[in-house]
């Protein structure tokens, strides 16, 4: 039986169009192309994920900092993580998560019209989507760019792929979510090392009739005033040598650059996310037509820490038997979490064809996104 019968949720409508691009023109061609897109909508139909092989429990991390089991999982139901090690790298990750969204959606990568590549954590700090691209083989060079905003990251690469189908004419588009957030952590920092893990996650957007479109609603936001809250801030490095001969060059060469390891204050962050967040999908929900808790079938929020999403969960009033939630195998695995969860719960059978779910992200920036969207 559907989720949608077991609670009682109706899910036949028609939805309108979004907004979508105004073109002027009195040309037959250009009338063709204005009706074209307002008659367009989008649909998610594939997706997959992919993690590291290493799994790291409570009681490794007890072994080499002051902590256990109990203390972790009581206070952020973590219990697993994975991390990147040996000759792995979040790549790789990134295109075996791109490829099986590929396959279930039965779409050629030479049919691919852009990627978007979600990280704040890539191997490269010039961006990763271009070898995403490459390595799947696309053969008539789409476009392929990085967004970088942390824990929110996914569903603003979702937005984006609604904007470029929707007024941009695109029709397939990947979004990729991917983050090796170990590799800031301080691993001797108890607060925050037990929270971060390694994944990436994918969703193929495909472009429709407006009659099966998938997207419903937005809600964006950031306050760089909560910044200091979540960091990995460059560090500035003088050099070895200073010239005396000019003191305007007295801090060049520069050191090799580097990145501070993550600093977080969790307090703040949990008084934030249980704030905005419930906010935010109750005015996407109000933007999609759906105000309501009862009229989506699933939550699915970034995978932050077990505490937040119940917090959120009872804020709208929406059962434990309709919160998505993987945190305690995975940890919080960044812009990785959201996408990773979606596939796990489709794959496993939970997620099916025509539910509705409201989804949310927040995190560095401060940034967060809610979305309401239809899988398949």
């Amino acid at each position: 039986m559907a989720a949608a019968q077991i609670f009682g949720i109706s899910r036949v409508r028609q939805h309108q169009a979004a907004p979508t691009l105004i073109m002027c023109s009195n040309t037959a061609k250009g009338a063709e192309e204005f009706s074209r897109l307002v008659n367009t909508g989008c649909k998610l139909v594939g997706c997959g994920s992919a993690v590291p092989s290493l799994r790291v429990t409570n009681h490794d991390l007890a072994k080499f900092i002051d902590t256990n089991d109990e203390w972790i999982s009581t206070r952020t139901g973590i219990r697993n993580r994975r991390v990147l090690s040996g000759k792995e790298n979040l790549t790789d990750l990134a295109i075996e998560a791109a490829q099986k969204a590929l396959e279930m959606a039965e779409v050629d990568p030479k049919d691919v019209d852009l990627i978007l590549l979600c990280s704040s954590s890539g191997d490269d700090r010039f961006g990763g989507a271009p070898v995403i691209q490459k390595a799947l083989g696309c053969k008539h060079n789409p476009l392929a760019f990085d967004i970088t905003a942390a824990c929110s990251g996914f569903l603003l690469g979702l937005f984006s792929a609604s904007c470029y189908i929707k007024a941009g004419g695109f029709k397939n588009v990947l979004v990729v979510g991917a983050d090796a957030v170990s590799r800031f952590v301080d691993w001797t920092d108890r607060g925050s090392c037990i929270l971060f893990g390694d994944a990436a996650g994918a969703v193929l957007v495909q472009a429709c009739d407006i009659g099966e479109d998938g997207l419903f609603g937005f809600d964006l936001h950031s306050d760089g005033d909560g910044k200091r809250h979540l960091i990995s801030t460059f560090k500035e490095n003088e050099t070895d040598d200073p010239s005396s001969e000019n003191p305007s060059m007295t801090s060049f060469p520069p050191k090799c650059s580097s990145y501070s390891y993550l600093q977080m204050n969790g307090r703040e962050i949990f008084k934030f996310a249980v704030r905005v967040v419930p906010q935010s999908i109750e005015a996407a929900l109000e933007k999609a037509g759906l105000a309501g808790s009862n009229n989506f079938d699933w939550l699915l929020l970034h995978q932050a820490n077990q505490r937040i999403i119940d917090g959120v969960a009872t804020r709208l009033e929406v059962p434990s038997e309709r919160v998505i939630s993987n945190v305690a195998n995975y940890g919080n695995t960044s812009a990785a979490s959201i996408p990773l969860a979606l596939d796990e719960a489709v794959r496993g059978g939970k997620v099916q064809p025509g539910h509705v779910i409201a989804a949310a992200g927040f995190g560095a920036g401060l940034t967060w996104a809610s979305a309401i969207f239809r899988w398949g």
